[in-house]
């Protein structure tokens, strides 16, 4: 289940851990990505304003491959660490 606590968790870990993708699977078919849009591809502590964009559904093809990693290790549903990605 979706909870504001998972959206906070998301939002902490793009602003204070500095990700550019931050990702929560709850099942192997459902899953809330937080990516957060950058300027010119670059970050700068000059910029005053910040855009994280939410989505929810399906994992990609990428995000699959990792699900089926999980599923082969015998990790439980929910994963409970966030998945980031760094530029």
């Amino acid at each position: 289940m979706i909870t504001r606590k998972c959206f906070t968790d998301l939002t902490e870990a793009i602003l204070d851990g500095g990700a550019i993708q931050a990702i929560k699977y709850f099942s192997p078919v459902e899953r809330v990505k937080a990516t957060r849009k950058l300027l010119k591809g670059k970050i700068d502590k000059r910029y005053k304003s910040i855009e994280i964009l939410f989505t929810i559904g399906k994992p990609s093809s990428k995000e699959m491959m990792f699900v089926k990693k999980c599923i082969k290790a015998k990790e439980p549903f929910p994963i409970k660490k966030i998945q980031m990605r760094f530029k």
